[in-house]
């Protein structure tokens, strides 16, 4: 009986330190692809996305597929060459079972308009998977909650 409680008791600390260094991947992951926003690297960003990735942006924009949103950023940086935006995780809930995540956090974005720099922020959350040992996003969903400095604001693009 002792044996069996020892090899319980094992089993689930192993299974916690799996969870743990599987956020900490994902944590990782999601510095990594700031720093590619940052360097408008959209090829870099795309990296860390499954081909079926699906984000519906601040202004309710969905699209599917790791070329269409790719594209979608280029555009972005194209258009507001001085964009940021940085996603800074609150929380991350792995099932190790089924090699899936949660991740949610807070979000903003930065860039100059015609009359004026603006800020953007909210709520985001993201689905991960886990793939050949890789975590990689399928879906993410953003969520404006403020926008200042700019008629931007004033209404959703």
């Amino acid at each position: 009986m002792k044996a069996l409680m020892l090899l319980v008791v094992l089993g689930v600390a192993g299974l916690s330190a799996q969870t743990k260094s599987d956020e900490a991947l994902i944590r990782d992951s999601r510095a990594q692809s700031n720093a590619a926003i940052a360097r408008h690297d959209a090829p870099g960003i795309a990296g860390f996305w499954m081909d079926d990735i699906h984000i519906t942006t601040s202004t309710s924009a969905q699209a599917t597929g790791i070329a269409t949103n790719r594209d979608r950023m280029s555009q972005q940086f194209n258009r507001r060459p001085d964009t940021v935006y940085v996603r800074t995780p609150s929380t991350i809930d792995v099932f190790a079972a089924w090699a899936v995540a949660s991740e949610r956090g807070e979000w903003v974005g930065r860039w100059t308009e015609p009359d004026g720099a603006m800020e953007i922020r909210g709520t985001y959350l993201a689905q991960w998977r886990k793939v050949d040992g890789r975590w990689l996003i399928q879906s993410e969903l953003y969520v404006p909650t403020q926008c200042k400095g700019s008629k931007y604001c004033s209404q959703r693009p």
